[in-house]
């Protein structure tokens, strides 16, 4: 295995609840009587893009809204609330990196958030920093979200490895498209939010990160 690509924030951290409360106080500062519950929110996770979600959750609804503007807010909300929440990661996160690192495995974090929602995750997480990760892939990288494979293929040429080597780690749906999309083989592992999702383009689907079992996924190949 060359290198293990981590394919969102939240699989890092279980960030989910948080992304969901800062959509609802964004929309509260911007005037808008939208509330998202969990049910409703979970429906609309099977593909990426937070302003996107807002722009079609509005065309749904007959509304013109400012989506752009609207995501920003709800961006700096979260970023605000990992600074004054303790978090942690999320099962077998640091074992793997770990592991990783003891046997010259490269890492990657292959995102398709902002740069600043970057920033305040590993600012947050003990004992996981950026320094960990040999490429971070954000949305300032590539032109194309996910499911589009542009920013797996960007951390494959970054790390200078073939996808047939790697093993992606995702947390939805649209982030397993984008890793098969790449070649490279995927394994889910649902947030809270995410775990009633169609995991069915994955090798497997886990609720907990194993060094030795991932090693093996590659050797299959």
């Amino acid at each position: 295995m060359a290198a293990i690509l981590f394919g969102s924030i939240s699989t890092l951290v279980d960030t989910s609840e948080f992304q969901r409360r800062a959509f609802n106080e964004a929309f509260a500062a911007h005037g808008l009587d939208w509330t998202w519950d969990r049910e409703e929110y979970r429906s609309m996770l099977s593909g990426n893009g937070g302003a996107q979600r807002i722009a079609d959750y509005a065309q749904l609804r007959g509304e013109q809204v400012d989506a752009d503007g609207i995501h920003a807010t709800k961006s700096e909300i979260f970023q605000e609330l990992l600074k004054n929440t303790p978090v942690s990661p999320r099962p077998g996160v640091t074992d793997v990196i770990t592991a990783a690192q003891a046997n010259n495995v490269k890492l990657g974090l292959v995102t398709t958030t902002s740069p600043d929602n970057v920033a305040a995750l590993l600012g947050a997480l003990p004992d996981v920093s950026r320094e960990a990760f040999d490429v971070v892939v954000d949305s300032a990288s590539v032109d194309a979200g996910k499911p589009d494979p542009a920013s797996y293929l960007y951390a494959l040429d970054q790390l200078g490895e073939d996808a047939g080597s790697c093993i992606a780690i995702e947390d939805n749906v649209g982030g397993v498209k984008s890793a098969n999309a790449a070649s490279v083989t995927c394994v889910a592992f649902p947030n809270e939010n995410t775990a009633g999702g169609d995991f069915a383009q994955a090798s497997e689907v886990v609720d907990t990160l194993d060094a030795d079992h991932l090693r093996a996924l590659t050797s299959r190949r």
